[in-house]
């Protein structure tokens, strides 16, 4: 049991430090950061599932249809929504009945009718039956027209050169997929590639927004660089369209926006010989910003989904995983990582916490207590700083008066909040086996141009 534990203890450890320092700028891969100036702009169909999503859908529009690039569509697909979506899209869009010819060659649920605006011709909607993300999305890469495919929730909204920065990188033939920055809506400001803020927000926002920065600026950093990444698709993900085809599309399952990453992973795998040189990246100039829970019930909801989305990969790409774990940077970094050092570690030191409460004291299992939440205190401290200072490093500052905030948050999060995480990490993990619903998050309704401005 000791050694186990001394195993288990270093192995968390481990990780942390590597993630910490291979995100620094000195463990840059070739071409991360390369200008490669393309003259043509690659094509790009920017697909938005909607259900339900009348509280965020004016920001929405008024976010795509000031984008400066020339070469795009935007395609929302109204997914049965039973509240005043459609009406809403009709409203601000002035749309009109158009023809659009699928592809035939992905399955979703009947399309109603497709629709074009009067005001920007480059904006369609797909009114369609409801069929659960998966299929919305399928259903949008079904009418697509480009050559490359950008998935977005419909809270999530893109900066200005967003677009540029994926023509960018996509000038590479190697790289067939990509995941995008991701930052909170709420600390959105006029000045959104350059400042962020948090006067408008709560604790509860400010220490999501925390997770954010360490999950993109660190970890994510540390992945790509691995090829190790898993793109959440939707909260930006970017596919060449193909091989989203290829690979059959969406899943509908409660983790289709990681799926389709070990999907795509997969088919590399497969296909060694065509594919050796083919990779996942991040564009860390390419920013988008998307809406936060702001109450706990919602916060629960969102993480709980994130949990079970994780779980339901690993047991559906388990067989893939396993066979590929010492081969493949993303497999090794599922299976060894994300469930021997977030989930099997957590259950591990709450169950010897109540062992040694219910039985016989012991010194090594106390002993592996506190060096394990002296390990969760530390290394979190650590994270948040160099979150902090990475977030410089890429351009973003904070205001002179949000620094006190961010001290509160930063213990905040350090002491309370990660245990709670934990607790989300060992209920969803568990959840998922008796229930694989997920429940919507509320939007707030918020209009942030508004609130920008102010």
């Amino acid at each position: 049991m000791e050694i186990f534990l001394l195993i288990l203890f270093y192995v968390c450890v481990f990780f942390p430090v590597l993630h910490l320092l291979h995100c620094l700028p000195w463990f840059r891969v070739k071409g991360e950061d390369e200008k490669r100036n393309p003259e043509l702009e690659k094509g790009l169909s920017i697909l938005i599932p909607c259900y339900n999503e009348a509280g965020i859908i004016e920001t929405s529009v008024n976010s795509m249809k000031s984008l400066s690039y020339q070469n795009f569509e935007v395609i929302y697909v109204n997914d049965g929504s039973t509240d005043d979506t459609f009406h809403l899209l009709h409203q601000f869009l002035k749309l009109e009945p158009c023809f659009k010819t699928p592809l035939s060659k992905l399955k979703h649920q009947k399309v109603e009718g497709t629709f074009q605006s009067k005001l920007y011709p480059n904006i369609y909607v797909v009114n369609k039956v409801n069929g659960g993300k998966a299929d919305a999305l399928n259903a949008g890469i079904e009418y697509s027209t480009k050559e490359l495919v950008v998935t977005l929730d419909a809270d999530t909204v893109l900066t200005e050169t967003a677009l540029a920065a994926i023509n960018n990188r996509f000038d590479d033939e190697d790289v067939v997929a990509a995941g995008g920055m991701v930052h909170v809506l709420q600390t959105k400001t006029a000045n959104p590639l350059e400042n962020l803020s948090l006067s408008k927000t709560n604790l509860l926002i400010a220490v999501q927004m925390l997770d954010f920065l360490k999950a993109f600026y660190v970890t994510k950093i540390s992945l790509a660089r691995f090829q190790g990444l898993a793109i959440i698709s939707g909260a930006f993900g970017i596919f060449k369209k193909n091989l989203l085809i290829e690979v059959g599309g969406y899943r509908s399952s409660v983790g289709e926006d990681i799926d389709i990453t070990l999907k795509i992973q997969r088919h590399i795998s497969k296909r060694k010989n065509k594919m050796r040189n083919k990779k996942i990246v991040l564009i860390t100039d390419a920013i988008s910003y998307t809406e936060l829970p702001e109450t706990w019930r919602d916060l629960f909801k969102q993480r709980i989904r994130w949990q079970k989305g994780y779980v339901d990969c690993l047991v559906h790409f388990l067989p893939f995983l396993l066979k590929t774990w010492l081969t493949r940077s993303v497999s090794f970094f599922y299976i060894v990582e994300s469930f021997f050092v977030a989930i099997l570690a957590a259950y591990v030191t709450v169950g010897l916490f109540f062992y040694n409460a219910v039985t016989n004291f012991s010194l090594a299992l106390v002993s592996f207590i506190a060096l394990y939440l002296l390990y969760i205190i530390l290394f979190n401290f650590v994270y948040n700083l160099l979150a902090m200072a990475q977030v410089k490093r890429y351009g973003f500052k904070f205001g002179k008066g949000d620094w006190f905030r961010l001290f509160i948050m930063i213990v905040y999060d350090v002491f309370i909040h990660r245990f709670i995480t934990m607790y989300f990490v060992m209920y969803g993990s568990i959840a998922y086996f008796f229930n694989k619903d997920w429940k919507k998050v509320n939007r707030t309704g918020r209009n942030y141009e508004t609130d920008i401005a102010s």
